[in-house]
């Protein structure tokens, strides 16, 4: 009897510590969970005043604005790196570094944009960022790679398609890559049937003396 006692006590004991520590990270849990949401609605937060500054510059904005405005975004990147809109607020950031002619940081930004995760039309805008930064620079090898990065795995109905592919003909003619230009140009004739910027490809094919 003594040791049926002795038993039902030892497990009345386990069962409790085990009660006990799945309370335990049952309390855990819940304070992980609340921390986390807690501070992606901070960092959501945060994201939304520097976007809204951002957003409200005009194109007579000064550059001191400017400026104020890159700083703002910056800081709510560094404060909160890894926020659900993080994506979003690079891109905003790649595109006003871009405005003010600081064409490698914001090829930073736009890169940064893609490896957080943009969404399929984020990640072309953003891609297509990079490439107008090489280009901006002048250096038309490495814009002619980044738009045929950019253009990959998308077709002639997607967003953006119609940019990144004039942006690849204009870039390779810039870099003297006739022959590729030429390809990209009637490429462009055979798959925008429907654009509104046929004639203008017609013009640079014409150039070409295609």
């Amino acid at each position: 009897m003594k040791a049926l006692r002795a038993l039902t006590l030892s497990t009345t004991r386990t069962v409790l510590i085990v009660i006990a520590a799945i309370v335990v990270v049952g309390v855990l849990g819940a304070g992980g969970w609340y921390w986390y949401a807690t501070t992606q609605q901070r960092a959501m937060a945060t994201y939304a005043e520097a976007m809204t500054r951002a957003h409200a510059l005009g194109s007579e904005a000064t550059a001191d604005a400017r400026a104020a405005a890159i700083r703002e975004l910056e800081a709510a990147l560094t404060q909160y790196p890894s926020g659900r809109g993080v994506a979003q607020v690079a891109y905003q950031l790649g595109n006003l570094r871009y405005q003010a002619q600081q064409y490698a940081p914001a090829r930073g930004a736009f890169e940064l944009a893609v490896a957080q995760g943009a969404t399929r039309t984020l990640r072309a805008l953003s891609q297509g960022g990079v490439a107008y930064t090489w280009e901006a620079e002048r250096n038309y090898a490495k814009a002619v790679e980044a738009f045929k990065a950019a253009l990959e795995g998308l077709g002639p109905k997607d967003f953006y398609y119609e940019e990144l592919l004039l942006g690849l003909g204009r870039t390779q003619e810039l870099g003297g890559q006739k022959a590729d230009a030429i390809a990209t140009y009637r490429r462009a004739l055979g798959e925008l049937s429907q654009s509104r910027r046929l004639d203008e490809v017609r013009a640079r094919l014409a150039a070409l003396g295609a």
